[in-house]
């Protein structure tokens, strides 16, 4: 996985090196809420972890209020189940236990972004943007938790022969960019990211042996999750200036 982080990132630094205007490099880094659906299971809740990622913007000297991007992300997906418990013993209180279903995904994304003057000095601005981003799986804890569980349906877990590696989704937000000198400046952002195909997708699978009940059979349902999370990032923008002389 280290491989195909840099070689993106190289792919990223080979456009800049080519590029006839300037650009701008943006390293975000923040907190997201994991969402998922579940086609035949319900009471998911948030999975609270952490996004990174790097982004390319093109900048245009004489007008910057739009720019293509790109940007290569580290995002943690998925769910959590949250079990409550009331404790009867004075000495336990009851408290909650969580099991999480985490994904960790690399992304890349294509878009645009468009800017707009807060005030009149240019160094203050909200914008916009949107794009279109394909994911790579490089690794997740449903084998873990299929081999922790004690329970004797194998299918009330994901199982590992369904996660789907490679995803496609968008990714929509806005936010504002503060100027802190000609080259350098932050901003905050808020994006969601749904994707359009499954992070797991399982057919039915019929005549499964019981393991509590000998002799006995069932089937497990079929099942497609699908992801979306909504980041909260803060950015460090580093503005690579090209000025031509004559």
């Amino acid at each position: 996985m280290i491989r195909i982080f840099t070689i993106f990132l190289g792919f990223l630094l080979f456009l800049s090196s080519l590029a006839a205007q300037s650009t701008a490099f943006v390293f975000n880094i923040g907190p997201s809420a994991g969402l998922q659906k579940w086609d035949n299971a319900s009471g998911r809740e948030p999975l609270f972890q952490y996004n990174a990622s790097v982004a390319m913007e093109t900048i245009n000297n004489e007008d910057d209020h739009a720019s293509f991007i790109m940007q290569l992300g580290y995002h943690v997906k998925g769910s959590a189940t949250r079990y409550r418990f009331i404790s009867f013993n004075s000495g336990y209180p009851g408290g909650t236990v969580t099991e999480r279903f985490k994904f960790n995904n690399f992304s890349f994304l294509l878009g645009a972004k468009q800017r707009f003057d807060l005030d009149d000095s240019g160094r203050k601005r909200y914008f916009y943007f949107g794009g279109l981003r394909g994911d790579y799986t490089y690794s997740t804890n449903v084998d873990n938790l299929q081999n922790a569980s004690a329970l004797c349906n194998p299918g009330a877990y994901p199982l590992m022969g369904g996660v789907q590696r490679w995803m496609a989704g968008f990714t929509i937000g806005g936010g504002i960019e503060l100027a802190l000198t000609e080259l350098v400046g932050c901003q905050v952002q808020l994006s969601i990211n749904p994707d359009v195909t499954p992070q797991y997708r399982q057919n039915a699978i019929p005549n499964v042996l019981d393991q509590c009940n000998p002799g006995n059979v069932y089937s497990i349902e079929a099942q497609r999750i699908r992801n979306t999370t909504v980041e909260l990032s803060v950015g460090l923008r580093l503005l690579r200036k090209v000025v031509y002389v004559d």
